[in-house]
C-alpha cells in the first residue's frame, strides 16, 4: 500500500524539484553523493509511527528501523533474535520463555525491561486502545477474550517474570509463532512516555523508541530524518550515520532525484521508469508476497449479492491488466494467496489450490442477470469504487471501470481520496468497492487468509463464514504441514466462492539501488531494508 500526497503538494514539489538554478542543484547532488547518509523517498507522510496503529507499508518502512522486537525479520522473513538473547520453548510448544539482552535502553536512556513488552502487547489488546491489529495477538491464550470484552487482562498469558524474562502462553502449539512476533503489533513502547502524552508518537521531539535508528527531525508532509541510535543494542552493526526521507509523491520527480544523486534508492518503480532502466545493474527485480485487490462491503447493495460480485470479477481481464497497465512483472491473481509460500517438502501453496475467475464476459453477463433477478432488480444500481487518487491506483481504477463497461455494460463511478483520509474511509467500511493491497507478514498462506476471519481486526468487508473460520482454526492445530496446507486451500476455495474481495494481481518489485550502497536486503516480504546497509564513499 503506497502512501500518497495530495495533488496540490505534488504540484509544489514538482516545481521545487525541477526549477531553480541548475548549478545549485548539482552542488547539492554532489554533496549528497559524498555523504555516508542514505537518502530515500517515502512518497508521503506516514499514517502513524505508533506501532499499535500502523497499517501501511509507508509507516512500516520507518517503524521497522526505529523499533526492535524480540525477533527481527531475516532473509525472507526468517526470524532472528533481536532484543531477546535466548528463547526456551516448552515440550508441548505452547509456552515461550524469552530472556532479554543485558543493558537494553530506550532512546531517552530509560531501561527497557520485559515489563515494557508485557505492557505494550496488552496495550494492543486493550479494547480501549482500538489498535489496528489486535487479532495479530490472538494466538496467545486469553488475548481474544480480553480484546473482545469477554475476559480479563489478568487471564492473558503474557507475563514479565522479572526484568529480563518474558513468558508467553499460546492457545495452540504453532511452529511459526516466532515469525508472527516479528510484526509491528509486537514492538514495545515506553509506558511512561505513552501515558504522559497521548500524542507522543506525532513529533520527533516526543518519540521515544528502541530501534537501530531514532527520529531526529520530522517536518510533516516534507521530510523525516533519522540518525543512528547509539543506545541501541544493534549500534555496533549499524553503519549508516543517518537516513533522510523525502516525501515526493510524483514518480517522475522521484526518478529525476534518483538520477541526480539526491536519492540513493527507489523501493519501487513504475512502467515508465522501468522502460528507461531496463538492463541497468542498479535494477533489482523480484517477486513479493502480496496481492492487489478490490474489497466489497457486502452489507452494501447491490454488492451484497454473491452472483453480482462474481459477475464483476469475471468481467475483469487480469492478464491484460498486468501486461498493459502495471507492466512490471506482476502476475494475474486467479486466487488470493501469492506464490512463494512452500510446505516442508518445497511444494508451493498455489499447487494446492485452483485458478479462479479467468476472464469470461459471457459467464459474467449470465451471473449478473441471475444476481439482479435474485435482488428483484432490472438493472444494476449505481456502484462507486473508492481508491487513493494518485499514481497507478487511479489509472488502475479507470481501467477496471472501462473493462466493466465494455464486458458487462455496467457503469462504475470512481471516487478518489488522499491516502490518509482513504485509510480511515476503508477502516470505517465506508465503501461499496475499495482498492487495497495486502502484504503477507511472513511466507505462509495463513496470515493472508486470516485477514478475512470473522474475528480479524483487518477484515473490513463485513463478510463472515463459519466454515471458513473453522478451517483456519483447524490449520493452527494441524502439525502435518501437507494437511495444514490442504485445510488452508479448502478455506481459500470458500473465500473465492463467496468473494468478499476480488484479487487482481500478485506483487512484483522493481527497485533501483545505487551501486555504492551495499547491504540492502531485498526479499519477498518487505520494501528494501536499509537497517544494516552501508553507503560507500570514495
Amino acid at each position: 500500500m503506497k502512501r500518497l500526497l495530495t495533488l496540490l503538494l505534488v504540484f509544489t514539489l514538482v516545481l521545487t524539484a525541477c526549477g531553480g538554478n541548475k548549478s545549485g542543484s548539482g552542488d547539492k547532488s554532489s554533496k549528497l553523493s559524498q555523504s555516508k547518509s542514505l537518502n530515500l523517498n517515502l512518497s508521503g507522510e506516514p499514517y502513524t509511527l505508533d506501532p499499535a496503529f500502523a497499517s501501511d507499508t509507508t509507516s512500516w518502512w520507518v517503524i521497522d528501523s526505529i523499533y526492535s522486537g524480540l525477533y527481527r525479520k531475516g532473509e525472507n522473513g526468517k526470524p532472528e533474535l533481536d532484543a531477546a538473547e535466548s528463547v526456551r520453548i516448552s515440550d508441548d510448544k505452547k509456552t515461550y520463555t524469552f530472556k532479554l539482552k543485558d543493558g537494553l535502553k530506550w532512546s531517552n536512556g530509560d531501561a527497557l525491561t520485559a515489563k515494557d513488552f508485557e505492557y505494550s502487547w496488552k496495550r494492543v489488546l486493550d479494547p480501549k486502545t482500538a489498535a489496528y491489529s489486535p487479532s495479530a495477538l490472538y494466538f496467545i491464550e486469553g488475548a481474544e477474550a480480553y480484546n473482545t470484552n469477554k475476559g480479563k487482562v489478568e487471564d492473558v498469558k503474557i507475563k514479565a517474570v522479572d526484568d529480563k524474562t518474558l513468558q508467553v502462553g499460546l492457545k495452540n502449539p504453532i511452529d511459526f509463532f516466532p515469525k508472527i512476533i516479528t510484526g509491528a503489533a509486537y514492538y514495545p513502547v515506553n509506558k511512561n512516555v505513552v501515558e504522559k502524552n497521548k500524542k507522543w508518537s506525532a513529533e520527533a521531539s516526543t518519540l521515544v523508541t528502541n530501534g537501530p535508528f531514532v527520529v531526529e527531525e520530522w517536518k510533516h508532509n516534507d521530510h523525516i530524518n533519522l540518525k543512528k541510535n547509539d543506545k541501541s543494542h544493534l549500534a555496533d552493526k549499524v553503519k549508516l550515520p543517518s537516513v533522510h526521507f523525502k516525501m515526493v509523491a510524483d514518480t517522475n520527480t522521484e526518478y529525476q532525484l534518483y538520477k541526480n544523486g539526491e536519492l540513493d534508492l527507489l523501493p519501487g518503480v513504475g512502467a515508465d521508469v522501468l522502460k528507461q532502466v531496463k538492463g541497468s545493474k542498479e535494477l533489482k527485480s523480484y517477486e513479493n508476497f502480496s496481492v492487489g485487490t478490490y474489497s466489497f462491503n457486502i452489507n452494501e447493495k447491490p454488492v451484497n449479492n454473491k452472483k453480482i460480485r462474481q459477475a464483476l470479477s469475471y468481467a475483469i481481464d487480469r492478464k491484460s491488466f498486468v501486461e498493459n497497465v502495471l507492466k512490471g512483472g506482476q502476475k494475474p491473481a486467479y486466487g488470493y494467496v501469492s506464490p512463494g509460500a512452500k510446505d516442508s517438502t518445497g511444494k508451493d501453496y498455489t499447487e494446492y489450490t485452483k485458478q479462479y475467475y479467468k476472464f469470461d464476459a459471457k459467464k459474467a453477463k449470465a451471473l449478473l442477470r441471475e444476481g439482479l433477478k435474485e435482488e428483484g432488480l432490472d438493472k444494476l444500481p449505481k456502484i462507486t469504487l473508492k481508491t487513493n487518487g494518485e499514481g497507478i491506483n487511479k489509472k488502475s481504477a479507470e481501467v477496471v471501470q472501462e473493462m466493466l463497461k465494455q464486458n458487462l455494460d455496467v457503469d462504475i463511478a470512481i471516487e478518489t481520496q488522499e491516502w490518509k483520509t482513504y485509510i480511515d474511509t476503508f477502516k470505517q467500511k465506508d465503501f461499496q468497492i475499495a482498492r487495497m493491497g495486502w502484504n503477507g507478514d511472513f511466507l505462509d498462506p495463513y496470515p493472508m487468509l486470516a485477514l478475512y476471519e470473522s474475528k480479524s481486526s483487518s477484515n473490513f468487508t463485513n463478510w463472515k463464514n463459519k466454515k471458513y473460520d473453522e478451517l483456519l482454526e483447524a490449520s493452527l492445530k494441524e502439525q502435518d504441514d501437507k494437511k495444514r496446507y490442504q485445510l488452508l486451500a479448502e478455506a481459500e476455495a470458500i473465500l473465492m466462492d463467496e468473494l468478499p474481495i476480488i484479487p487482481i494481481n500478485f506483487g512484483y518489485t522493481n527497485s533501483l539501488i545505487k551501486s555504492n550502497v551495499k547491504g540492502i536486503k531485498t526479499d519477498a516480504l518487505s520494501r528494501p531494508e536499509f537497517v544494516f546497509a552501508e553507503k560507500v564513499v570514495k
